[in-house]
Parts: structure tokens; C-alpha cells; sequence
């Protein structure tokens, strides 16, 4: 298995694993409106997109979004979305994933990287508490749903 940060010659294997995800999260399949996002954070590299493959065979991603912490004054990196495909489950990719995506972000002087899940997506939660990540018990997360003009 290689694990690499995605170029455009990925975008048809990452925009599969994209669609599939969104699917996963119960969204309307859209394989052109994945490309098409995909494509875009590739073309204005404002995501970093690693992909996981084996036998040339794309079997997962994840998608960093770049933040700033004001109070540390250091780079932080928001893992929004993070797929494995379910036939290649239980065999350490996410692990893997989760590992390059460290890895990413300690060598651009990062301070965090910041997940959310699912309440009910307890594989997950596994997965991340295996790998250092914690739950939050400090704060509370907001959000504000813009309607769209």
C-alpha cells in the first residue's frame, strides 16, 4: 500500500472515494459534483488531499483544510473528511492514513489537527482515540447554517 498526497492525475480515484464517502454520511450519490469539488481544491490547493492506494487500486483518502490558532499562534489542520473503502476495512488503513496525515502536519509546524465524527460512527471514534486524538469535554462546538441566495 502507498499513501501520497493527491496531484490531478489522482482527481477520478479520490472523486470516487469522495462520492462514496458523502454517500456514507447518507448524501445523494453525485459523482460529477464530487469531481468537480474535487477537482477545484486540487487546481487552487487550498485542501491537501492524501490518497491511499494498493495494487493501483484506490482504497481511501483524507482531506486536510489549513486554519490558524489565534491563542498559540501556530498552523492547525482541520481532518474534514476521511474515507476508507469497505473492502479494504480491518487492515490498517485508516491507521495508516491517520499517520501520513500526522506526519503532513507536524512538518508544516502545526500545532493540532482537529477532527469531528458522528455520534453514532463508534468505529471511527475508536480508530482516533487508538492514535492519540481526544475527545473535547472542554468546549462546545457551534454552528451557523447560511441559507443559500
Amino acid at each position: 500500500m502507498e499513501i501520497y498526497q493527491a496531484t490531478m492525475k489522482d482527481l477520478e480515484g479520490a472523486a470516487n472515494l469522495f462520492n462514496m464517502y458523502r454517500t456514507f454520511y447518507q448524501q445523494t450519490p453525485d459523482l460529477d459534483g464530487a469531481t468537480a469539488f474535487i477537482k477545484e481544491r486540487l487546481e487552487n490547493g487550498d485542501s491537501v488531499i492524501f490518497v491511499a492506494k494498493s495494487n493501483h487500486e484506490y482504497i481511501g483518502f483524507t482531506q486536510l483544510y489549513p486554519t490558524f490558532s489565534s491563542i498559540s499562534m501556530k498552523r492547525a489542520w482541520i481532518l474534514n473528511d476521511m474515507f476508507v473503502d469497505a473492502n479494504a476495512r480491518q487492515q490498517g488503513v485508516g491507521e495508516q492514513i491517520l499517520q501520513k496525515a500526522k506526519e503532513f502536519a507536524s512538518q508544516t509546524g502545526a500545532k493540532s489537527i482537529t477532527l469531528e465524527t458522528t455520534p453514532d460512527n463508534e468505529v471511527a471514534q475508536g480508530l482516533y482515540e487508538r492514535n492519540g486524538y481526544k475527545k473535547d469535554d472542554e468546549f462546545y462546538h457551534y454552528y451557523l447554517e447560511l441559507e443559500m441566495s
